[in-house]
């Protein structure tokens, strides 16, 4: 998979119940595969970080539908495309 259409989804906020299924149901109805994912949970605070396909997606509204989500949620929910977040990230 070329990093082109990849991005970076990260979810972090208090833990709730559904935060997964409600994250990854946006990705679904926008055509974004999951392709690796990492949560934890510490002291209740909930961090997530995915790398998804984003190559069927329309890249804006999926990140305005899961910034609604976030706020729905009470959490931060952001998404960057991966070349993006790879030179922010460079040491």
């Amino acid at each position: 998979m070329e990093k082109k259409n990849t991005a970076v989804v990260t979810v972090v906020g208090n833990d709730t119940i559904g935060i997964i299924a409600r994250v990854s149901a946006v990705l679904a109805h926008h055509d974004a595969n999951i392709l690796d994912i990492s949560q934890t949970v510490l002291s209740g605070m909930f961090n997530m970080m995915m790398i998804v396909d984003i190559s069927l997606s329309r890249f804006e509204a999926l990140s305005d539908a899961l910034a609604q989500a976030g706020k729905e949620l009470g959490l931060q929910i952001r998404i960057q495309r991966s070349e993006i977040f790879d030179a922010m990230h460079r040491i």
